[in-house]
């Protein structure tokens, strides 16, 4: 049992949820038990393309699924801060297009599609993300729920972490894995399914493309699956993202990077072998997951045990685990559960500033509609850009060298920014370019600048 009653304890005092607690413990026991969550080649094989829907197929079911949109709901991930970006507030009330936030895009399209919008919110982003939605008029009103915690588990000995200093650092956020235990311990999940919300479909805040579609919708509600993941095909860039794999015993698995033995990265990083990634755009039939929780008295997903320091940024503040789950994984433990393949408009995540700019730039379009497209005068790939971290990596600093307007890219096939540049308005970047500024000093991109070869200041 180890110090199983002492984190029981400590999520006690905290006002956890019992259907939380029994979710801790039962990993914490597989943790004593010497589980680590690694999913290994010989468990798992290849998912042939043959096997996977393309969605541009399903057209036939479009109009089932608009005779489903009232029996809907939208389930927004919306923990997240951005700290990578530099933001201390909720990463969803950034201005992002047409100076509409995440959060007020979701809004409009929630509104337009007449289904029902839940909000995930963690303890950091609660109360940003209810002031902003104060400050938006909108026809409808969100739902909201907070995402749980676990206590972190001191390595040496499997006992809870004690951090005097900051005690908030005793504790982890659990992983999107959460949304289903956190959903069913909030009264919202039995709420929505008395209110006659059968399905959800659940997309990260920071996913502009990532829509209630009809096609998706029907195809998913027709067929009557328990659980459906848009996936797409990796690319270079996607091969440390998690992957679809075909378990021994028949079901889909979401296979994680944390999740893999050391001596088999090459094989999970390989994209031929495995060609489809998680786009963590999800759809749930919510009577089937109120049933297996109602079962089990819990949600239990696959664990991924991911090592750490008490402070992430003090490498000599004691080694602890973090108990996390994925969302995705939950694909595992239905029979039937499915994929779907998607094209890459419905996947526009916002992870830097280099998506950032991408996003906001004349690249893309948000429609009247608020679905946000390529621009239709834009013949190209989609655009491929890298700005120097050191003067473009934080949100203050990327405001500041792009206070009068992104340069138009819409003609741009690539960009990288080496080195400090501020842009004037009504800049064009066109074709292929590398920008590189070694002189020390910022250098000012004029009004009105064509910029369409490498430019170098030395």
């Amino acid at each position: 049992m180890g110090h199983l009653p002492a984190f029981v304890e400590k999520m006690q005092a905290a006002g956890l949820a019992p259907s939380v607690i029994e979710t801790f413990s039962h990993y914490y026991r597989q943790v004593l038990n010497g589980e680590t969550g690694l999913l290994a080649e010989s468990d798992i094989q290849p998912v042939p393309p043959e096997e996977i829907e393309a969605a541009e197929k399903l057209v036939r079911y479009k109009d089932v699924g608009l005779e489903s949109l009232h029996k809907s709901a939208i389930v927004i991930l919306n923990g997240g801060l951005g700290t990578s970006m530099g933001l201390t507030r909720a990463k969803s009330i950034l201005k992002v297009k047409d100076g509409r936030s995440f959060l007020e895009i979701k809004l409009r399209q929630a509104e337009i599609s007449g289904a029902c919008l839940v909000l995930m919110n963690s303890f950091n982003t609660h109360a940003d993300t209810r002031r902003a939605i104060g400050n938006i008029s909108s026809s409808i009103e969100p739902l909201h729920f907070i995402q749980n915690k676990f206590p972190k588990i001191l390595r040496n000995d499997f006992s809870p972490v004690t951090w005097p200093q900051n005690p908030t650092l005793e504790w982890n956020p659990p992983g999107h894995g959460d949304i289903y235990i956190a959903l069913y311990a909030s009264g919202l999940l039995e709420q929505l399914l008395d209110k006659g919300i059968e399905y959800a479909f659940i997309s990260n805040a920071d996913n502009l493309g990532a829509t209630l579609d009809a096609t998706l919708l029907g195809y998913f509600s027709s067929k009557g699956f328990p659980f459906m993941m848009e996936i797409a095909r990796r690319t270079p860039a996607d091969r440390k993202g998690g992957h679809i794999a075909r378990h021994k015993n028949g079901n889909l698995v979401l296979r994680e990077i944390a999740q893999c033995p050391e001596n088999e990265i090459a094989a999970f990083q390989d994209i031929q072998r495995y060609g489809y990634f998680n786009t963590n755009n999800i759809w749930v039939n919510l009577s089937r997951v109120y049933t297996l929780i109602q079962e089990h008295g819990a949600m239990y997903l696959p664990i991924i045990l991911n090592p750490k320091t008490v402070d992430p940024r003090n490498s000599k503040s004691p080694d602890v685990y973090q108990i996390e789950t994925a969302m995705g994984s939950a694909i595992s433990l239905f029979d039937n559960a499915t994929a779907v393949r998607i094209s890459d408009e419905r996947f526009h995540p916002v992870k830097k500033c280099n998506d950032l700019m991408a996003i906001q730039s004349d690249c893309y379009v948000l429609t009247p509609a608020f679905h946000f497209l390529q621009n239709p005068a834009r013949t190209l790939d989609r655009i491929q850009i890298h700005l120097d971290p050191i003067y473009f990596g934080k949100i203050d600093m990327y405001n500041d060298r792009f206070k009068h307007g992104i340069p138009s890219l819409v003609t741009c096939k690539s960009l990288e920014i080496k080195g400090d540049f501020f842009f004037e308005e009504n800049v064009q970047i066109r074709g292929r370019v590398v920008m590189q500024n070694r002189t020390g000093e910022p250098v000012v991109i004029k009004q009105g600048s064509v910029i369409e070869e490498d430019v170098l200041f030395s």
